[in-house]
């Protein structure tokens, strides 16, 4: 029995690798979709009056899908704090996380937020998600370059948390629609929030109780 609990932080860490490899590969499949570059495929189907009328969006919604799947897989090799017998993998790995989310993928998350389906109540909800995201990483980064490394952790867990919400939001999305056929945007007003929201809940509970 002792032996068991010894090796239980190992099997949830071995599960946690398990669902984020598959999670992280039907992202891979989604942002495949738009390669090479088509406005008339998936998601964008349904956002032709931006596409027509601002032909800007369509650069921002590139630069955040491309730089979106880097990021989660950037954000994960650095949350599991292993070098993986390469020097300096851990700090590599994070400074592309941050530079690609302060950059490129918060701006763009942020502008696209202005024009999110859903109605007030989803785009509000997706410049907050775009705010927070761009808010904490950056305070990760001024952290690890003040050597408060403890701090540095827990922001940059506050981070991960919003940028997984890529992968939380979907999967609201395929509960509630099995579950409760709502209209489709209810179910966009919905997600915005629940995408999020539960994420940072969870993680501001882990770091009161010194889990983080």
């Amino acid at each position: 029995m002792l032996s068991i609990k010894k090796n239980i932080p190992s099997i949830l860490k071995i599960l946690l690798i398990i669902g984020f490899g598959y999670f992280f590969w039907l992202m891979l499949k989604i942002t495949l979709e738009y390669v090479p570059l088509d406005p008339n495929v998936s998601f964008l189907m349904i956002k032709q009056t931006e596409v027509h009328d601002r032909p800007e969006y369509l650069w921002f919604f590139y630069t955040h899908v491309y730089t979106s799947i880097f990021i989660l897989l950037a954000g994960f090799l650095a949350i599991l704090r292993k070098d993986f017998r390469l020097k300096n993998f851990h700090i590599n790995a994070g400074k592309i996380y941050i530079f690609l989310i302060l950059l490129f993928a918060a701006p763009s998350g942020i502008y696209m937020g202005i024009f999110a389906n859903g109605g007030f109540l989803s785009k509000i909800s997706f410049i907050i998600l775009g705010s927070l995201w761009w808010f904490s990483t950056f305070k990760a980064y001024q952290l690890a370059r003040q050597k408060k490394f403890k701090e540095h952790k827990q922001w940059m867990w506050r981070s991960f948390a919003l940028t997984i919400s890529a992968l939380t939001l979907r999967i609201w999305k395929v509960i509630i629609v099995y579950l409760f056929h709502p209209n489709p945007m209810d179910v966009y007003q919905i997600i915005a929030w629940l995408g999020w929201v539960p994420n940072i809940l969870l993680i501001e509970y882990l770091i009161t109780k010194k889990h983080i």
